[in-house]
């Protein structure tokens, strides 16, 4: 329950790997806000996006939603760790521009989850050949587990409204 819970409030924050502390309430997000009519259900229904994004009558996909564990083989602390994580963090950006990876973010690290994935693809196949190049897993600082997932098919438009939420730096 507490990971159904996690993915939820992931799901709708859509934040970056690096700001989970900076999750919103729905309380800071007020009805009025830009885009607030359409997450309450105001806009009709978009057959030409739910055919492009995959979606069922029901407006869900399927995906596979991969939780990172924390691994036999902790970097420590140090110029190699952060080397690590500057890896972690590209291969993250090219599997979402490749339009591969819809979601990613971290988790509390409670009972060892470190974070998820969410791949727009049912192919475990090349689900593991992506996140092979992850240095994280290669240096074994966490494991991956696979799942089969279905959700919304709005998943596959979290990169490009993402994009549009993060203010540029001066």
């Amino acid at each position: 329950m507490k990971l159904a819970v996690c993915l939820l409030a992931l799901t709708w924050a859509a934040l970056p790997a690096h700001a989970q502390d900076a999750l919103p309430t729905p309380a800071s997000t007020p009805a009025s806000a830009p885009g607030a009519a359409a997450s309450m259900g105001a806009n009709a229904y978009d057959a030409a996006r739910a055919q492009a994004w995959g979606a069922n009558d029901n407006g869900l996909r399927p995906y596979i939603l991969v939780l990172l564990k924390t691994g036999p083989q902790r970097t420590p602390d140090g110029p190699a760790r952060d080397e690590m994580f500057k890896g972690h963090f590209a291969n993250m950006q090219r599997l979402a521009r490749e339009g591969l990876l819809v979601y990613a973010g971290p988790l509390d690290g409670a009972q060892d989850l470190r974070g998820l994935f969410i791949f727009a693809t049912t192919d475990t196949d090349l689900v593991r050949k992506a996140i092979g190049a992850d240095p994280v897993l290669i240096n074994g600082e966490m494991v991956a587990e696979l799942h089969q997932h279905v959700g919304s098919a709005a998943l596959m438009g979290v990169n490009e409204w993402h994009a549009r939420l993060v203010k540029p730096k001066p």
